[in-house]
């Protein structure tokens, strides 16, 4: 799915976070890497209408994120460094179960995608686990099964493996190679983008690199040095 950028940019209390940027981002597998502060976060969440471009426009698919905002958000799932934080019921089948309540579907729909989106993920034997007792790379699993149950065509992800073990990422990894969604990873974990499609380097609120994954590393760790 497109995703387009037309001079868009993004400001807070007067001051630039996002010089105005135009790209078009198709491919499956995206990275979002760069300094703390460096416009990252603010690029992704301008994605999903939870930053309101100051200036320039937004698509997803076609819908305007301002002017489109319900249905362009309904695209795009959006997944926070602590996927924790996200959970608002205390037993997982629940929390998944909430977002497709809301949607106003039938209980028998709402069990089955509930059952079939644990199992799809391999956490079926999870379902009746209270969310505070799930382990960093549960938590992870559970918030992107709480996300995808909704059928969004884009999954954002911000450090899904920050402070993972080394089982526990692989297990991310493997996990956010395998999905047929359209994936864009903000992460410091530079490994993790070996693969990747294209990978956009942020350097103080504006693009520095736009490139493949070796490149876009090679150009960030020079930029770090300094």
């Amino acid at each position: 799915m497109d995703i387009v950028f037309s001079d868009a940019s993004a400001s807070f209390a007067g001051q630039t976070a996002l010089h105005p940027l135009s790209l078009r981002l198709s491919e499956r597998r995206i990275g979002i890497i760069g300094l703390n502060g460096s416009g990252k976060t603010t690029f992704a969440r301008l994605i999903n209408g939870l930053v309101r471009p100051a200036s320039g426009r937004v698509t997803v698919g076609g819908l305007d994120t301002v002017k489109d905002e319900e249905a362009a958000r309904g695209r795009v799932g959006f997944i926070f460094q602590n996927p924790q934080h996200q959970m608002i019921l205390p037993v997982l089948a629940e929390d998944i179960a909430f977002g497709l309540k809301s949607r106003g579907l039938a209980r028998d729909e709402i069990s089955r995608r509930t059952e079939a989106v644990l199992e799809r993920f391999g956490i079926g034997h999870l379902a009746t686990r209270r969310v505070h007792e799930l382990s960093g790379g549960e938590n992870q699993l559970a918030a992107i099964a709480s996300v995808l149950v909704t059928g969004p065509d884009v999954l954002i992800l911000d450090e899904p493996t920050n402070q993972l073990d080394l089982r526990n990422r692989g297990l991310i990894e493997r996990t956010i190679a395998a999905l047929p969604e359209q994936a864009i990873v903000i992460t410091h974990d530079l490994p993790l983008l070996d693969r990747f499609d294209r990978v956009l380097l942020f350097h103080l609120g504006r693009l520095a690199a736009d490139t493949t994954p070796a490149e876009a590393v090679r150009i960030y760790r020079e930029i770090a040095a300094c």
